[in-house]
């Protein structure tokens, strides 16, 4: 791994950990243990290009899993692994770490309102990518379901509330510091999973 990739990296993880204000340039050099002159030479954009890269990344690092479980497994056992692989992170980090994307998604770069344009300018691109990320996610749940035969509508639904439920359940972990709720929400799921592939087996793909 490069010092950049190092650096990204670490980036990413104090997103997880602290969130978009707690984390600054500084912070990832002592974090990952790079030289201060990395900053400028390897970020050129300053704080708002570390953001935009470990958004990046954080998306990257949360599809390939779920890609290769639902390839692998299918969209019911795919999701039981990918909450598995949820469950380690929490766990591992003492539930100090959570998903960086919606970190990145739900604080807004400067919390005073007092942005200039080029803040306003990052904090779009931000929101883009952000958006992008979930779109992402989406469309790999999406995907699988069709192929088990789900309509096209009905797995955009779904993939909609797979995303949505594991974002928010994985910030219930953090609070509570346990992983319940990952329970809960994988039983709920997979039922919902379940029945729409069956519904679509029997011929009910348009079944809502």
């Amino acid at each position: 791994m490069s010092t950049k990739e190092k650096m990204i990296a670490g980036a990413a993880d104090l997103l997880s950990r602290r969130g978009v204000h707690a984390t600054s340039l500084r912070d990832v050099v002592q974090h990952t243990g790079t030289p201060r002159g990395s900053i400028s030479y390897h970020f050129p954009g300053g704080k708002q290009q570390m953001l935009e890269e470990a958004v990046r990344y954080a998306a990257d690092a949360v599809a390939n899993p779920l890609a290769s479980h639902l390839l692998d497994r299918g969209a019911v056992e795919g999701l039981r692994a990918f909450l598995d692989w949820w469950r380690r992170i929490l766990e591992m980090s003492n539930f100090e770490a959570g998903c960086p994307v919606l970190a990145a998604a739900i604080e807004p770069l400067v919390p005073d309102g007092g942005e200039s344009p080029d803040d306003a300018m990052g904090q779009v691109r931000l929101r883009q990518l952000v958006h992008g990320a979930f779109s992402h996610w989406q469309t790999l749940l999406r995907a699988t379901l069709e192929k088990e035969g789900v309509s096209h509508d009905r797995a955009a639904s779904l993939a909609i509330l797979v995303v949505a439920s594991i974002e928010g359940t994985v910030a219930m972990c953090r609070v509570a510091r346990n992983s319940d709720s990952l329970d809960a929400v994988h039983n709920e799921l997979s039922a919902a999973l379940r029945l729409a592939i069956e519904q679509a087996g029997r011929g009910g793909r348009h079944a809502s």
